[in-house]
């Protein structure tokens, strides 16, 4: 070949009204230009909401209205917008299905067993909270959205559910479980101010299981987590020490729960 047969030709830079078509990621390139062609799952959220109401502890859960399990009670939940925030996600579905705003969501556990829900391959990301025994009272709760009721449900009387969510239930409780054993969550559960009588029925009820009396109340005060507040609670017996957990107690818990 001679020299006046080479011929340069220049790139041709790609025309915007046709775009490269591609289906596999090979390297980073801004948002929009590329897609992915492995199948993508749904991803939902859903809310375990526990509290201490009539000597109890409950979970709070939404009737179906629509199929799939239309009728049957469920976790507060639902799916996740593509440009969510999953807590922002969560907070969203239990403030729509049940009017319970305003609460600290600690994620729990995410569930995705491929045939969990007859709709499709749909994966959930579950989150707990515990409210007192003074926050649940004071909360009007407002079926809405997708449910059709809600209502405080005992955790050792639970209705038939949908999904897998008595699995999901079972999960929170053996977590708040063993948290309770060895940490200061108890104060999530109950009021302000309490009895000794009234710390130990929380935790029989948690655990189920009896506790000795005279070993718990040595062990709690022994733990450093609660003072007397100076107020009594008169009753059919002799008058009661109300007692409180700690600043120091509730600083370290909460610091727990920012980084579990």
């Amino acid at each position: 070949m001679c020299q006046n047969d080479i011929k340069l030709v220049q790139p041709v830079p790609p025309s915007v009204e046709t775009p490269t078509k591609l289906t596999t990621v090979t390297d980073p390139s801004p948002a929009g230009l590329y897609t992915y062609a492995h199948p993508r799952p749904a991803v939902t959220v859903d809310i375990i909401l526990f509290t201490f109401l009539e000597a109890d502890l409950k979970v709070l859960l939404v009737r179906r209205a629509h199929p799939p399990f239309a009728g049957r009670w469920a976790l507060p939940g639902g799916f996740a917008n593509i440009d969510e925030d999953l807590e922002d996600a969560a907070l969203r579905e239990l403030r729509e299905e049940t009017n319970v705003a305003d609460i600290y969501l600690e994620q729990l556990y995410t569930f995705g067993a491929p045939d969990r829900d007859p709709r499709g391959r749909v994966i959930t990301v579950a989150y707990f909270a515990l409210l007192s025994t003074d926050q649940a009272q004071r909360i009007r709760l407002r079926a809405g959205d997708d449910a059709a009721q809600t209502d405080w449900w005992s955790i050792y009387r639970l209705p038939a559910l949908a999904f897998d969510h008595e699995r999901i239930i079972q999960y929170a409780i053996q977590r708040l479980r063993w948290k309770l054993e060895w940490t200061a969550l108890g104060f999530l559960l109950l009021p302000a101010e309490f009895t000794l009588s009234e710390l130990q029925r929380v935790y029989e009820t948690v655990l189920n299981e009896p506790l000795d009396k005279r070993n718990f109340r040595r062990k709690m005060l022994a733990a450093d987590v609660l003072e007397p507040t100076g107020n009594l609670r008169e009753g059919d017996h002799r008058p009661a020490k109300l007692y409180r957990f700690t600043a120091k107690a509730i600083e370290l818990e909460q610091a727990r729960r920012r980084f579990p």
